[in-house]
């Protein structure tokens, strides 16, 4: 048996070769675009952008309903985005679509199983139909309507639990003490996931998050590969555990599948994985950013303490205007045309959610937090198509159910201290959320 040094040295020049194809020769080409003071290429790579990126999604909206440079494309307009995600002409062609064949050939080839990340296939996030629709029929009859409505009561349970264990706690992070521990919590549950293993899959799912990002530098994809070496190697027991003593949960009955349905292994993992790590990483970046933007319009969090029904709107403006994914990557599976755009085969368009959904053909007075909104739910948040978020209803409703227990609890709660976003670009959140629950000391 090899000792894990020699693995790892051994496995180093597969790793990086991954890596070359995946990111490093894209970085090289948006380094390069930024540097020239293409604005596409900046809003990847620019730490700033990542941290406020609306000025530059309204700059790019000035250029047109679609834009380009020498890569790809790119779109901020709401019906562009909306179009695109629901045709059939456009998908993820697989995962590094964006590559030429030859080349996404040898990415797959090269690519170790244990360290696919959920833009590598067979994640649901990186195949098309027909594959997708066989896995998407599998995981849905988890988050059917009916299932997740019967789920409301458990969400309010953790919930209490969560603030009852911070009980005359003043000050505490958001993110790491309730934000985050709620719906591991959740989705734990559905999947199985012993309790003792949760804190160290929202770490280990924090670090691997980051392959959903464009252009990573080495050392991001390494960091984000041993992540996910360990989550594979957690997953693999996990499945074993269940396989000797199966329960109701998701992952039990995957493995039960027969026939033409049965998953391999590898697809049990991507399909599980993503699953468990798509549970959390959406509402955790709801809950913080909804917290967030309460702090800030202290009026609006007033009416919401006065009009509790109004908690499921409020949801969606977060989600209309933080969205927690801020863009995803299309390609053009055959020829095609789009707001008079011709798309030939293997083109591909980013479309910048976060912006779609501050479009001012939509929404009007975009720039402003609104929780009464009348058509906040217009958003493209969850995407559209046939990638539509299957947790989309599970979301809104921990988050719902999160931000109204909060407040019930601690009226005052506000922010003390400086919040740390997420370093990420894909994805739009907190790290840390310091906040306090005793009223403000007017200043």
């Amino acid at each position: 048996m090899r000792s894990p040094d020699l693995a790892r040295a051994v496995d180093l020049p597969r790793s990086f070769t991954a890596w070359a194809l995946a990111h490093g020769l894209q970085r090289s080409l948006i380094q390069r675009g930024a540097r020239k003071g293409d604005l596409i290429s900046r809003m990847v790579m620019d730490p700033a952008l990542r941290v406020d990126p609306f000025p530059a999604y309204e700059e790019l909206r000035g250029r047109g309903v679609i834009s380009a440079n020498d890569l790809i494309s790119a779109s901020v307009d709401h019906a562009v985005c909306n179009e695109v995600l629901r045709s059939d002409a456009f998908g993820t062609a697989g995962g590094q679509g964006e590559l030429p064949k030859p080349l996404q050939w040898l990415h797959h080839k090269v690519i170790d199983p244990d360290t696919l990340g959920p833009v590598d296939p067979p994640s649901m996030l990186a195949v098309d139909p027909p594959l997708h629709t066989r896995y998407r029929k599998q995981v849905a009859r988890a988050f059917t309507a009916r299932k997740v409505g019967r789920m409301g009561d458990r969400v309010s349970d953790v919930a209490g639990d969560l603030l009852d264990d911070l009980a005359g706690v003043e000050d505490f992070d958001l993110i790491e003490r309730y934000a985050s521990q709620l719906p591991v919590t959740v989705i734990a549950d559905l999947l199985g996931v012993p309790e003792n293993d949760r804190d160290r899959l929202l770490v280990l799912g924090n670090e691997a998050a980051v392959t959903l990002d464009p252009g990573l530098s080495w050392r991001q994809f390494r960091r984000a590969e041993v992540a996910l070496r360990e989550m594979h190697t957690w997953f693999r027991g996990h499945v074993e555990r269940l396989r000797a003593s199966p329960g109701d949960d998701l992952i039990s009955q995957l493995i039960r599948l027969e026939g033409p349905d049965r998953l391999d292994t590898v697809e049990l993992h991507q399909v599980g994985l993503l699953v468990l790590a798509a549970g959390f990483e959406t509402t955790v970046n709801l809950i913080g950013s909804a917290v967030a933007m309460l702090d800030g319009h202290p009026e609006q969090l007033r009416w919401l303490q006065e009009n509790p029904d109004g908690w499921g709107n409020a949801v969606d403006e977060v989600l209309r205007h933080q969205s927690p994914v801020q863009l995803t990557l299309r390609i053009a599976l055959q020829r095609t045309e789009v707001a008079g755009k011709v798309f030939e085969p293997g083109h591909g368009i980013l479309l910048y959610l976060g912006g779609a959904n501050r479009d001012p053909a939509v929404f009007s007075d975009p720039g402003a937090f609104d929780v009464t909104r009348a058509n906040a739910d217009q958003h493209l948040a969850f995407s559209a198509g046939v990638h539509f978020c299957l947790g989309a209803s599970l979301a809104r409703l921990e988050t719902a159910v999160a931000l109204r227990a909060l407040y019930e609890r601690h009226p005052d709660l506000h922010v003390a201290g400086r919040p740390e976003r997420r370093g990420t670009r894909v994805l739009r959140g907190f790290e840390r959320l310091p906040v306090r629950t005793t009223a403000r000391v007017p200043s």
